[in-house]
């Protein structure tokens, strides 16, 4: 059954965790602010050293951030995003890096299953024809094996578990059990909405990857560790 969300209940809190990208942090609120869409923006600094808390308060006074939260501590993206989800009130949350490898243009597709009441999450894979910068083939590699190990766990056909871009309705995500602090939240949280038989689209988007001497922050230990986290998410509660 189809539940829309009539037009002036649209409304997207943008959650961002931040920790050191000093670089891309004006640029990717340009492209979030750039959007067409109704939203709050919401960002977590998880205790950056490079000086990105402090333009991220400077923003926050310049009324480009909405909410801003900050960590004492470095507790890793999956806490970070579980405190910008406590604070968010849109009818729909999506998650958007401070690093520049996705972007914000690719919304509207992101959004309109959920907004025309066919999905209550959409995730957007890198892996369905989007334009994408050509980079590492282990990764690739490994991003679809740990695919393929999700999914035979939640018995969900997605093509890219491990995308950063999951838009969920406000609703169901505030309502989900969530508990990992690291790179573990990507195969939580499919595991979490498979478990409540949600409705889950994918749309094609385009992807801009970093290398590392860019800044790019997960390695083969992250990979490691998802299959653990698949594994506990999806077996063991």
């Amino acid at each position: 059954m189809r539940t829309p969300l009539a037009p002036a209940e649209v409304r997207l809190s943008v959650l961002i965790p931040v920790y050191n990208e000093i670089a891309t942090i004006d640029r990717i609120l340009d492209a979030v602010h750039a959007t067409d869409v109704p939203k709050e923006v919401i960002c977590v600094d998880d205790a950056s050293r490079d000086g990105t808390r402090e333009r991220l308060a400077a923003l926050h006074a310049a009324g480009r951030i909405d909410v801003l939260r900050l960590h004492d501590r470095n507790q890793g993206k999956g806490a970070a995003i579980r405190t910008a989800l406590a604070a968010s009130t849109g009818s729909i949350v999506i998650v958007q890096d401070a690093d520049l490898e996705y972007d914000p243009a690719d919304w509207p597709a992101l959004l309109a299953p959920i907004v025309d009441g066919r999905a209550d999450a959409v995730f957007g894979s890198r892996f369905l024809g989007g334009p994408h910068r050509v980079l590492y083939f282990w990764h690739y590699v490994g991003n679809r094996a740990l695919t393929l190990f999700s999914n035979m766990l939640t018995n969900v056909n997605l093509t890219d578990m491990e995308t950063c871009y999951k838009a969920i309705r406000g609703d169901v995500a505030r309502a989900l059990r969530l508990t990992s602090d690291r790179f573990g939240f990507e195969p939580e949280v499919t595991a979490r909405l498979a478990q409540r038989q949600a409705r889950i689209y994918e749309v094609p988007i385009s992807y801009s990857g970093r290398t590392y001497a860019e800044g790019k922050k997960i390695g083969w230990k992250d990979g490691v560790a998802a299959c653990w986290h698949i594994l506990r998410y999806n077996l063991f509660g």
